[in-house]
């Protein structure tokens, strides 16, 4: 039996981080248009499980190519005459990932309809099989949830990490524009007075040698 203070804890996750856990859990639907291209783009952090599942229907004589992507152009996953089917990488760091579906077809744009792209993209505690990995470590339903909360905390907790990190390499680029900017306000000041000074001199010189003034 759990003891109480777990299941306690576990009810006040549940109440609180349980709307989370269906955060882009909804696949994506769009129409593809024949000889086209449509890419989507999602930022992920590194070392995180990504898989995803699409259907593409089918049209006669129409081959629709799937591939994914880093901001580095560097190919994740790639499939010719792609229907149906299933992909899974992890990030090697922080980027900005793109998935693109492109149609091709030799009979032109007027005659095939276009194609319905169906695409559920996973990432994080989401990718993860729990049930698999209940049958494996012989968890309990419970024990499965309270893992599921577990990373599920874990991974909040790294995405306010990397915020506070962000946060402060964008404060500490902000001070240096301004560091930057004061100096060089001052170093214009500086050569405007300069300026000034030389005009004032110039301009005495020049009246005092056309005896303008003494």
């Amino acid at each position: 039996m759990w003891p109480r203070f777990s299941v306690a804890m576990f009810r006040f996750y549940f109440l609180v981080l349980f709307p989370l856990l269906f955060e882009s859990v909804f696949p994506i639907s769009f129409f593809l248009s024949v000889n086209s291209r449509k890419c989507l783009r999602e930022e992920i952090h590194k070392d995180v499980l990504v898989t995803g599942d699409y259907d593409v229907s089918e049209q006669p004589n129409t081959k629709t190519n799937l591939k994914i992507t880093d901001s580095s152009g560097h190919i994740l996953y790639s499939k010719e005459d792609a229907s149906k089917g299933k992909f899974a990488f992890t990030t090697e760091d922080y980027d900005m990932f793109e998935v693109c579906f492109e149609s091709k077809s030799p009979m032109g744009t007027g005659r095939v309809q276009d194609q319905l792209v169906n695409l559920d993209m996973k990432h994080g505690v989401e990718a993860k099989n729990y049930e698999e990995i209940a049958k494996v470590e012989k968890l309990k339903p419970l024990e499965v949830e309270l893992r599921r909360l577990e990373d599920l905390s874990e991974s909040i907790v790294n995405d306010f990490a990397y915020m506070k990190k962000r946060e402060e390499e964008m404060r500490d680029t902000n001070e240096s524009t301004n560091a930057r900017v004061l100096y060089f306000s001052i170093f214009s000041m500086c050569c405007l007075i300069g300026l000034a000074t030389w005009q004032v001199f110039y301009l005495r010189r020049f009246f005092k040698a056309k005896k303008l003034i003494e």
